[in-house]
């Protein structure tokens, strides 16, 4: 399969060449393998390959899924795949394999999806960029001096080059959003509970959501269907029911949306960021939407009570890592900042963060409220155009390192908390040629409004058809 006949098709359409037996599922894989070889020198975004576990599983006859024999990466973090490392970025995980799969990796392989690799991510998923001590910088394929975007950046920068048609990738507080918008891809967040957790649990109160970066509004709705749904074991789970990939090209009638370039708690947007929120509103009034300009009021405590949770969420996770390792971390396992969180986290009271939940509750109320009126919220998904790499010193206090969180990607915690679906739809180019995506969020439980609307917007401004100046088969 030739480079142009491999980037011609979505997932969607791989699968279909495959069913029809116009190619194989091992012709895919060699066309994923070449990609990976062609641009991962210049993007280092795929941190491993295990095309021999890739080759047996096709060997062994793949499930008769929507997406048999389509190549798919995992990101290097929570994705366990039974006998590969999950990293994290992070040194002592990095030699240490899985013993077996998560749940969501065995959905996708029921969905007969082809997994051969591991993309980047920060160290532990704490730099807001795609930079790590472990794998250095993730460059962006339409700039490579400028960022993937936070953690994901691996998968989004491996969907925008042709690596794969759609990756794995997870959202705490904007970490599918973040790089699709970064790397001009789609990117879906789902609700609270939509996608399963389990083995592992409900990290950060389920505000860590599962899913995928893509290239297409179909691949991302059709790869739901096939994950979504509840577990048993684990504490938050979405209703389940219907079908994403159905909603797409469906009307999704006339909407009320509500528009907001007003950062939360202060921090100032870039005008490039501004005017693709503007030219989002004029392209959806004339697709017949009523389009109202509305910020959100929250909680001065909000941000505090979040970083607090995070902080003692990451102090948690390193107490059972210690059990894992046999010995205590310290500060040479860590870049400084992250040494300096975990610290933190362990000094909380157990009264105080009941205290911050109750307040992080505050923050979902107020953005909940904001749908009694409202379909959709519209805003930018990033304050800034993708930052150049090397923006963000590691070194800084863990007070500084939040303010440059909130400085770079201020609009898209809000939706974690909340448990709403939230998606970050490529919107434009800025002058160095860096995309910029805006995002919209719905009330829970609602992607399939959000998929008929990112269907619409697709259609009316298709984003599929230009691809980045690195790519395979450039």
């Amino acid at each position: 399969m030739t480079p142009e006949e491999y980037l011609a098709h979505d997932a969607v359409g791989l699968a279909d060449l495959v069913r029809r037996g116009e190619t194989t599922p091992d012709d895919l894989l060699d066309a994923a393998l070449a990609a990976t070889a062609a641009v991962n020198g210049a993007l280092n975004v795929v941190v491993s390959t295990f095309e021999d576990a890739a080759r047996a599983a096709i060997r062994a006859g793949l499930p008769d899924g929507p997406f048999r024999g389509v190549p798919f990466l995992l990101k290097d973090l929570t994705a366990h795949y039974a006998g590969q490392p999950t990293g994290s970025a992070w040194g002592p995980r990095l030699n240490r394999p899985a013993e077996a799969d998560t749940e969501l990796v065995k959905r996708y392989k029921d969905a007969g999806l082809v997994i051969f690799g591991k993309t980047t991510v920060p160290e532990l998923a704490m730099d807001w960029s795609t930079e790590s001590r472990a794998h250095g910088a993730s460059h962006n394929p339409w700039n490579p001096g400028h960022t993937t975007g936070t953690s994901s950046g691996g998968s989004a920068a491996a969907v925008a080059a042709g690596i794969v048609p759609m990756a794995h990738g997870n959202d705490g507080g904007g970490s599918i959003r973040v790089p699709a918008s970064c790397c001009g891809v789609f990117g879906m967040k789902p609700s609270r509970g939509r996608n399963p957790a389990a083995p592992d649990g409900d990290r950060w109160m389920g505000m860590l959501c599962e899913h995928a970066l893509t290239w297409t509004v179909r691949d991302s709705a059709a790869l739901l269907d096939a994950t979504a749904g509840p577990h048993p074991h684990q504490f938050y789970n979405s209703p389940a029911g219907g079908s994403f990939a159905a909603e797409v090209g469906q009307a999704p009638g006339k909407l009320r949306i509500a528009v907001s370039t007003r950062a939360p708690y202060g921090a100032p947007t870039h005008p490039d960021c501004i005017r693709a929120v503007e030219a989002q509103v004029q392209l959806l009034e004339e697709l017949g939407h009523s389009c109202e300009w509305r910020d959100i009021d929250l909680p001065e405590s909000g941000w505090r009570d979040f970083n607090m949770m995070i902080n003692a969420e990451y102090a948690t996770d390193m107490e059972v890592e210690e059990k894992i390792l046999g010995r205590p971390v310290g500060p040479e396992d860590f870049a400084p900042v992250i040494w300096d969180i975990i610290r933190l986290g362990r000094t909380i009271k157990a009264t105080d963060y009941a205290q911050g939940l109750a307040g992080t509750h505050k923050v979902a109320q107020a953005v909940l409220s904001l749908f009694d009126d409202y379909d959709v919220f519209l805003s930018p998904t990033l304050a800034k155009p993708p930052v150049r790499l090397g923006s963000f010193d590691l070194s800084v206090t863990p007070e500084q390192h939040y303010t440059n969180y909130l400085a770079w990607m201020p609009y898209t915690h809000l939706f974690n908390i909340s448990g709403s679906p939230a998606m970050s739809v490529p919107a434009m180019h800025d002058a160095d040629g860096l995309p910029i995506g805006c995002q919209f969020a719905a009330r829970p439980a609602a992607e399939a409004l959000l998929f008929r609307l990112a269907g619409q917007l697709e259609a009316a401004r298709p984003w599929a058809g230009r691809r980045p100046p690195i790519h395979y088969g450039a």
